[in-house]
C-alpha cells in the first residue's frame, strides 16, 4: 500500500497554523532552522507514521521546493522516505536525487500546454499589488509564489485572475499567506501516477489540505482531507459531497486522525488479504 500525503497543514503545521499554544504537549519538532522550531507534527500521528512505513510505501507530496522539503529535518534525520514529490509535482526525489527524466519531461509539458511564466507574472503584478506582497519567487523554475497580506487581498480580483489565467494553462491556489501561480502540467497526481508505476504497489491511500491536493485526493483509493484549507473552505460554500471525508479536528492534532484513517485502511486492505503489497 502506497500513502501520499502533503506536508504542510495536513501532517506538519507551522506555529501560525497548529491551532493550539505553542507549548501544548505532544508536538514534536518537525523543522528546526538556525536553532528555532519552524513547524511541528503531532508525537501520536509521527508514533502512527513510523508504524506503519515498516509495512507500507510512504511517500511525502509537497508544493514547498526541493530545497524546502530538504530542510524538513523530521524526513532528513529521523524518517526518511524513498520518495518524494516535491515542487508540486514538478519534481520526484528517489533516495534524495532529482528524477531527471521526470523533469525533463515535465519541463516539455509546460512549454506545450502554458503561456510563458514571465506573461503570466505580469498579469499577477497587474492585479496583485506592489504593497499587498511580501516577497515573490519563482521556485524550482516552474512556478510562483507570492507570500501576501492576505487581508488586503480582493479576492473577486483574485478569482478574476485566476479565471484568466486557467485559460492561459496554469492555476491559483491561495493558502495562508502564500498565494501559488502553477503551470497546469506541475500537478501533484501525474507525479504520483509516474511513481506508482514504478513502485508497482496498490491500492494508494492519500490526505491533503489545499485545492493543489485535489488531484491527489481524487486520484486515490482512499482520501481523507482535514477540516481547514481550501478544500474544506470549498466544501463549505459549494455543499458538495466529496467521496472522501475531513477530520473533525482542526490544526496539528488533525494529523492523529488522519493517521488513523491510514491504519484502518490498512488493516481492513490486510484483513481482506488485499495489502500489503
Amino acid at each position: 500500500m502506497i500513502y501520499a500525503s502533503d506536508l504542510d497543514r495536513t501532517l506538519i503545521y507551522s506555529l501560525g497554523a497548529l491551532s493550539v499554544p505553542e507549548d501544548t504537549p505532544g508536538l514534536v519538532p518537525a523543522e528546526i532552522i538556525d536553532g528555532v522550531t519552524r513547524s511541528y507534527i503531532s508525537g501520536r500521528a509521527l508514533q502512527l507514521l513510523q508504524e506503519l512505513t515498516a509495512d507500507i510505501i510512504f511517500m511525502p507530496v509537497t508544493t514547498r521546493t526541493i530545497a524546502e522539503y530538504k530542510r524538513i529535518n523530521l524526513f532528513q534525520e529521523t524518517l526518511i522516505p524513498d520518495y518524494a514529490v516535491t515542487s508540486n509535482g514538478g519534481n520526484i526525489l528517489v533516495n534524495g536525487v532529482v528524477d531527471q527524466e521526470w523533469r525533463s519531461h515535465i519541463g516539455s509539458l509546460v512549454l506545450q500546454r502554458s503561456a510563458e511564466a514571465e506573461e503570466v507574472r505580469q498579469i499577477v503584478r497587474s492585479v496583485v499589488r506592489e504593497e499587498w506582497i511580501i516577497s515573490e519567487r519563482y521556485c524550482d523554475e516552474l512556478f510562483f509564489t507570492y507570500m501576501v497580506y492576505r487581508d488586503l487581498l480582493p479576492l473577486d480580483e483574485i478569482n478574476h485572475m485566476s479565471e484568466r489565467l486557467h485559460g492561459l494553462g496554469w492555476r491559483v491556489s491561495l493558502q495562508g499567506r502564500k498565494l501559488y501561480v502553477v503551470p497546469e502540467a506541475v500537478n501533484k497526481s501525474d507525479a504520483i501516477i509516474h511513481v506508482r508505476r514504478t513502485v508497482r504497489s496498490e491500492p494508494m491511500v492519500a490526505s491533503g489540505d489545499s485545492l493543489l491536493d485535489k488531484s491527489l485526493l481524487e486520484s486515490a483509493d482512499y482520501a481523507i482531507a482535514p477540516c481547514h484549507g481550501e478544500i474544506f473552505a470549498e466544501q463549505q460554500v459549494t455543499q458538495v459531497k466529496l467521496k472522501y471525508p475531513f477530520t473533525e479536528c482542526r490544526g496539528v492534532f488533525a494529523g492523529d486522525e488522519i493517521m488513523l484513517y491510514v491504519q484502518r485502511i490498512y488493516h481492513n486492505l490486510t484483513t481482506l488479504g488485499v495489502g500489503p503489497q
